[in-house]
C-alpha cells in the first residue's frame, strides 16, 4: 500500500511539474511542441527507448557513456546500482543474480583490487569514461569456477597520442562527511603507455545496531550499539604498457595502497522482568578499534598475436597485511563498576602468487581456446587476547586466542570450443580444477588437509530470429570455496554476549544451473533455476544459561533456487525515459537446525523505477526507487523496505566539467528489520542502519590531449576470496 501510494504521489509530481514548466516559459519548447502530438501527459503514449541493451551471449550488455539514464550519477558504482541485474547493498558490496558477488572485469580482464580497493576504483570513473557493462550471470568454463558471476565493464577507447588527466571528487553529508578524491593521469607515445592513478579518501560512516530478545528465563533483553567509523586511505598505482611491435605487447604495474581506520563502537545491555517493571541488568561497553592495512602488488602482462593466433601469459603477486587492536570494557551502567575488559591484538599476513597462459585460435567460424593456471595462497593468523584479572593486571587468554594458518594451491586447465551457424551461435566448454589445502589450527592442534580434483563443464546457445527477437539457454556447474574469514577458528565480537566464529571443517559448496534469456526489442526477460549443495551459512546457536549468542559456519545439505527478472525502458516523452525493472527470486532450504529439519520455500521480489528527466538548458534530474519485498530464509523473516534517490546534474566548459548534486535515501527508510521465525527456539528480533540517507555533491573535471585508454591491471581468484 506504501509503495503504491508513493507512486500515485510521484505521477502527481511529475504533471504539476510539466504544467509548471508551461507556465514559466509561457509556451512548450520547440522539442516538446514536435511531441506534443504523442507525448501529452494526459494521453501517456509509451513509445521504445533508444537502443541502450543488447544481449551477448545471452548476457545483458548496457551502454552507459551517452546514456541518459546515468547522466546523473557520480560514478560507476552508481551506475551499477541502476543497472538491471545489479545489487548494490548498504555497505556497498555488489551482486548479481541474487546474492552472488560477481568477479569485475575491466575489458575483459579482473582487476587486481580488494573490495575496498576496487569500491574506490568504480568511483574513480564517471560514466562517460565507460561504453559499456555486461551483466554475466552464468559464467562459462574459461573463467574460474569461483566465478558464479561477472560484471565485464568496457571503458571508452582512443588511441590518440599525448597525456590525458581526469579528476573525480564526491563528497557525502549526513551527520558526518566523508570525502573522495581521485587524480587519474596517462601520457601514450607511439610505443609506450604510461599510467598513473592516485586517491585519498577519509572521511567518518556510521552504523547501528538495535535488538530485541525474549530469553529463556522471561527476561526481556535489549540490545543497543552504536558505531562510528573514522578512516583514511591513499592508494597509488603507475605502470607502463609497451607496444614492442604490432605482434608483441608487455604490460607492467605496480600498486600500493594504505588504510587506516578508528572505529568506535558503544553499546547498551538492559535486561528486564517480563513484565518490564524490575530491572535485571544495565550495563554498558566501549569497544574502540585501531585497524590498518598495507598491501602492495606487481603485474606483468604478456601477448602475442599473429593473424587468428593469440598467446598471453600473466603472473601476480599480492602481498597484504593487517594489523587490529581491541579493546572490549563492560561496565554497570548505573554505577560505572566495571565488570570486564578484555584486550586483542591482531596481526595478519596474506601472500598469493599466480601465473596463468592463454591461446585462442580462430579457424573459419569456429573459436578455440585453451588455458592453464596455478594459484598459490599462504595466509597466517595470530590474535591474542588478554584479560584483566582481579588483580588488575592483563593476563593471556586462551580461551579467546588462536593461531591459524592457511595454504592452498590450485591447478586449474580449460578447453573452449565457439562456432556460429548462421543465426545459431554454440559455446561449449570444459574444465578442471585441483585444489591441495591444509588449514592449521595451531592453538587447538587441529589440521585440516583436502586434495580433490572437480570437473565443470558449460554449454550455451543462442539463436536471433530476426534483430527483434534473440533467445538463448546456457548450463554451468561451479565450486564454490570457502573463503579465510569462514574457516578460521576464532571470534569476532559484535557484542560482549554475541559474536560469530569460523570453521575449518567447511566444504566447499557446488553449484548447477541453467539460464534462459529472451530479448523483444529493449524488454529482456531471464529465467535462472539450479541447485547448490553443501550450501555455506551460518546459524545462530542460543545458550539460554549465559545468554550468549554464537553465529558458526556450517554446510546445509542443499538449496534449490529461481529467479526470473525483466527489464524493460520505454520513452513516454522526448524529456522523459523511464527504465522499470521485476525480479522474483524463489530459495528453499534443506536445513537441520538443533534436533529439527526446516525446509521453507521462501518467494519475494523487487521492483525499481528509474526515471530521468531532460530539462531546458542542459539540467538532467533523475529519480530513483527502490522497493523489496518481504524475504527471508528457513530461519529469519525480513521486513519491507524501499528507498527514493534524487540527483540533478549539469555540464559546463564544454563539458568538460561536470557538477552534480542530490540526496540518497531521501526517507532514510532503507533500514533491515529480521525475527527469528521460531519463537519456541529463540525469540528474537533485529534492525540494522546505515547512513545511507544523505546529500552528496560531485566534481569531476577532464583535461589533456588524449583520450587513450590503458590496459588495466587483472584480479585472481584468490584475492577475491581474501575479502
Amino acid at each position: 500500500m506504501m509503495f503504491k501510494l508513493w507512486l500515485l504521489l510521484l505521477l502527481l509530481f511529475l504533471s504539476l511539474f510539466s504544467k509548471a514548466q508551461e507556465i514559466a516559459k509561457g509556451k512548450i519548447s520547440d522539442s516538446l511542441k514536435e511531441e506534443s502530438s504523442t507525448t501529452s501527459i494526459s494521453e501517456v503514449v509509451l513509445r521504445a527507448a533508444p537502443r541502450n541493451l543488447k544481449l551477448n551471449d545471452g548476457n545483458i550488455v548496457m551502454s552507459v557513456a551517452g546514456n541518459k539514464n546515468f547522466k546523473t550519477s557520480t560514478n560507476l558504482l552508481e551506475v551499477l546500482r541502476k543497472t538491471p541485474g545489479v545489487t548494490i547493498d548498504q555497505e556497498e558490496g555488489i551482486f548479481i543474480g541474487g546474492r552472488i558477488a560477481p568477479a569485475i572485469f575491466i575489458d575483459g580482464k579482473a582487476v587486481v583490487m580488494s573490495s575496498q580497493e576496487l569500491q574506490g576504483y568504480l568511483r574513480s570513473l564517471s560514466p562517460e569514461m565507460v561504453e559499456s557493462v555486461e551483466i554475466n550471470t552464468n559464467p562459462s568454463s574459461r573463467y574460474d569456477a569461483e566465478f558464479k558471476g561477472i560484471i565485464d565493464i568496457k571503458l571508452k577507447k582512443n588511441m590518440n597520442l599525448g597525456w590525458k588527466g581526469n579528476y573525480n571528487g564526491n563528497m557525502y553529508i549526513n551527520k558526518f562527511t566523508y570525502r573522495e578524491n581521485s587524480l587519474n593521469l596517462s601520457y601514450n607515445t607511439e610505443k609506450v603507455a604510461y599510467h598513473f592513478l592516485t586517491g585519498y579518501n577519509n572521511g567518518i560512516y556510521t552504523y547501528r545496531y538495535n535488538a530485541l530478545q525474549n530469553l529463556a528465563n522471561t527476561n526481556i533483553m535489549r540490545t543497543r550499539m552504536y558505531q562510528i567509523d573514522d578512516g583514511a586511505v591513499y592508494n597509488i598505482q603507475a605502470g607502463m604498457d609497451f607496444r614492442l611491435n604490432e605482434k608483441n605487447r608487455l604490460g607492467i604495474n605496480i600498486r600500493r595502497n594504505l588504510r587506516e581506520s578508528h572505529r568506535t563502537r558503544s553499546g547498551t545491555l538492559y535486561i528486564t522482568e517480563k513484565n518490564e517493571s524490575e530491572v535485571v541488568l544495565n550495563s554498558e561497553n566501549d569497544n574502540p578499534t585501531d585497524y590498518s592495512q598495507g598491501n602492495y602488488g606487481i603485474t606483468a602482462d604478456y601477448t602475442f598475436q599473429n593473424k587468428d593466433f593469440k598467446l598471453n601469459f600473466l603472473g601476480n603477486y599480492l602481498a597484504v597485511k593487517n594489523k587490529q587492536q581491541d579493546d572490549f570494557i563492560n561496565r554497570d551502567k548505573p554505577t560505572s563498576d566495571l565488570l570486564s575488559y578484555w584486550k586483542s591484538d591482531l596481526l595478519n599476513k596474506i601472500n598469493i602468487q599466480t601465473v596463468q597462459a592463454d591461446a585462442s585460435y580462430k579457424a573459419g567460424n569456429a573459436d578455440f581456446e585453451a588455458g592453464v593456471k596455478y594459484s598459490h595462497s599462504d595466509t597466517n593468523n595470530n590474535i591474542r587476547y588478554d584479560t584483566l584479572s582481579t588483580g588488575n593486571q592483563f593476563v593471556f587468554d586462551p580461551t579467546r586466542s588462536n593461531i591459524f594458518r592457511y595454504k592452498e594451491k590450485i591447478l586449474a586447465g580449460y578447453i573452449a570450443y565457439k562456432q556460429k551457424f548462421g543465426q545459431l551461435q554454440i559455446n561449449a566448454g570444459l574444465r578442471f580444477e585441483n585444489t591441495q589445502s591444509i588449514s592449521n589450527a595451531v592453538t587447538v592442534d587441529s589440521v585440516v588437509s583436502r586434495n580433490y580434483l572437480e570437473w565443470l563443464p558449460s554449454f550455451s546457445a543462442s539463436y536471433s530470429f530476426n534483430p527483434s527477437h534473440e533467445l538463448s539457454l546456457s548450463y554451468s556447474r561451479k565450486i564454490t570455496r570457502p573463503v579465510f574469514s569462514q574457516l578460521n577458528p576464532f571470534r569476532f565480537y559484535f557484542s560482549p554476549l554475541n559474536y560469530w566464529i569460523g570453521n575449518p571443517y567447511l566444504q566447499p559448496s557446488f553449484t548447477s544451473q541453467v539460464k534462459a534469456t529472451y530479448r523483444y526489442k529493449n524488454w529482456i526477460t531471464s529465467f535462472i533455476f539450479g541447485k547448490e549443495k553443501d550450501v555455506m551459512t551460518r546459524y545462530p546457536m542460543y545458550n539460554p544459561e549465559t545468554n550468549v549468542l554464537e553465529y558458526l559456519g556450517a554446510n546445509l545439505p542443499y538449496r534449490n533456487f529461481a529467479i526470473m527478472e525483466t527489464s524493460f525502458p520505454v520513452k513516454i516523452a522526448k524529456w522523459w525515459n523511464i527504465t522499470g525493472q521485476v525480479t522474483g527470486y524463489y530459495n528453499y532450504e534443506f536445513r537441520p537446525y538443533l534436533d529439527e529439519v526446516f525446509a521453507i520455500g521462501i518467494y519475494n521480489f523487487e521492483v525499481r523505477l528509474n526515471q530521468v528527466f531532460s530539462l531546458p538548458k542542459g539540467y538532467t534530474v533523475n529519480l530513483f526507487a527502490n522497493y523489496e519485498s518481504k524475504s527471508g530464509n528457513s530461519l529469519y523473516l525480513f521486513k519491507p523496505r524501499y528507498t527514493v534517490d534524487l540527483s540533478v546534474q549539469k555540464s559546463w566548459l564544454d563539458n568538460k566539467l561536470s557538477t552534480k548534486i542530490g540526496y540518497n535515501n531521501i526517507f532514510d527508510s532503507y533500514d533491515q528489520y529480521g525475527e527469528f521465525r521460531h519463537k519456541y527456539i529463540m525469540d528474537n528480533r533485529l534492525n540494522h542502519w546505515w547512513d545511507s540517507s544523505r546529500f552528496f555533491f560531485t566534481l569531476n573535471y577532464q583535461f589533456g590531449n588524449s583520450k587513450y585508454q590503458v590496459k588495466e591491471i587483472q584480479k585472481t581468484d584468490e584475492e577475491n576470496r581474501t575479502r
